[in-house]
């Protein structure tokens, strides 16, 4: 038996904490483009605090006497703390307004950035990432937030196909920025950086923001509330099976990041400033690829985007392999099939999470704070099978990329049907 149609969002329904619907903003409101502009940085924490340091892994390896494996967990490190940073961070919002977690998060990323600056060795390192990436993890739960207080209707739509072209920049530029910052003084500037631009956010918002929830709009239940709203998520078959989809779609593409510094720079030869530009040259791919979904998810049926994507990123993963087995091509045979595989998850995330939150209208929050907290949870997991060797080529990389990709298709069809709720 098929599953009724997903149900659209109404500003005349109920709340998600079962207050009356008057509660809710009523009509579509406009929002300046400043707001917008913090909103999109804040966002962009998460791929900023994974992309800025990738040009300087390899050379983090000698400086820190240590080996890929361990210094690829502080990239799984920070997946965790961005993951369980969603799901706490979301509910907490929920309950005690906007502003103040979001200024204790950006407080702390600070923090942990310092310490990522001044670190020793690789195990004070993976420390400070996992609490750098969770603190950060609250500037993307509570931006999509912000959005759904203050806006209703198409206006939402419009706001976050604007923020994703502001935060779409973010792991396009950052690698750029990482490789020549480089060149300044090393990999500790990095972090330093990331400092800067906490402290940048934290000072906006505390100057300009004020909290985008009113009293009577926030949730009571607490914790024990949260909880059962995340349990009856995960007994939901075609929420988890589009959760899953973005989940390892969003794994594909890390083992790409993570493996792809290592595999650029040590098997190909490639230096830190052109790994830089190769790896904006993807995220560029990711961008049109999102952007044209954006336009044709008006006329074609999201289903179809989504099944569209997953084919086209396990086609380019499955040449990806073949070429990094064969050699055939050279770099050619594995970066022309890897911009494949990267670029298809511009049209498989968005999907795939419009799908599953358009079940949920009345828990959107906390099934937004699942769904990202999945996707960095399963990245973390897979992240070290790409350097759980020393890399000599670029085939474990490309056996990744490509069994997330294919898992990912068979759990979305398996839970949801391969035509199910039109």
């Amino acid at each position: 038996m098929s599953r009724p149609s997903p149900a659209e969002p109404s500003p005349t329904g109920p709340s998600p904490s079962g207050r009356p619907a008057a509660t809710q903003p009523s009509t579509p409101r406009r929002i300046s483009a400043r707001l917008v502009v913090l909103l999109g940085a804040l966002t962009a924490l998460g791929p900023m605090t994974i992309d800025l340091y990738l040009p300087a892994l390899p050379r983090m390896t000698q400086d820190l006497q240590t080996n890929n494996s361990l210094l690829q967990l502080t990239l799984s490190a920070a997946l965790v703390g961005l993951a369980v940073g969603q799901a706490v961070s979301g509910p907490v919002s929920d309950a005690v307004g906007r502003r103040r977690p979001l200024l204790v998060g950006l407080a702390a990323y600070v923090g942990a950035s310092i310490v990522c600056a001044f670190a020793q060795s690789v195990g004070v390192l993976i420390a400070a990432r996992l609490l750098q990436a969770f603190a950060g993890a609250a500037g993307i739960v509570i931006a999509r937030a912000i959005v759904r207080d203050l806006v209703s209707g198409r206006e939402i739509a419009r706001l976050f196909s604007m923020l994703l072209l502001v935060t779409g920049l973010a792991p396009i530029l950052a690698p750029v920025v990482g490789g020549q910052l480089l060149r300044l003084g090393g990999w500790r500037v990095l972090f330093g950086a990331l400092a800067v631009f906490g402290v940048a956010l934290f000072v906006a918002v505390y100057a300009g923001f004020r909290d985008s929830l009113p009293v009577e709009r926030r949730r009571q239940g607490g914790a024990a509330d949260a909880l059962r709203t995340y349990l009856r998520l995960a007994r939901d078959r075609a929420f988890m099976g589009y959760a899953l989809a973005g989940g390892f779609g969003f794994a594909s593409m890390f083992a790409y990041i993570s493996g792809s510094p290592f595999v650029y720079q040590e098997v190909f030869g490639i230096s830190p400033q052109i790994f830089g530009i190769l790896f904006g040259v993807n995220g560029v791919g990711l961008m049109i690829f999102s952007q044209t979904n954006g336009r044709l998810v008006h006329r074609i049926d999201p289903h179809t985007l989504l099944g569209v994507g997953q084919v086209s990123a396990l086609t380019g993963a499955g040449l990806l392999v073949a070429g990094a087995v064969t050699g055939i091509g050279g770099v050619a045979g594995v970066l022309v099939p890897l911009f494949v595989a990267v670029a298809s998850f511009g049209m498989v995330g968005p999907n795939a999470v419009a799908l599953g939150l358009s079940y949920h209208p009345e828990a959107a929050g906390t099934a937004s704070a699942l769904m990202g907290t999945l996707q960095f949870a399963i990245g973390a997991a897979v992240g070290p099978l790409v350097t759980v060797s020393e890399v000599r080529s670029a085939v474990p990389m490309a056996v990744v990329v490509l069994a997330c990709a294919a898992i990912g298709l068979v759990a979305r069809l398996a839970l949801t049907g391969a035509s199910r709720a039109r």
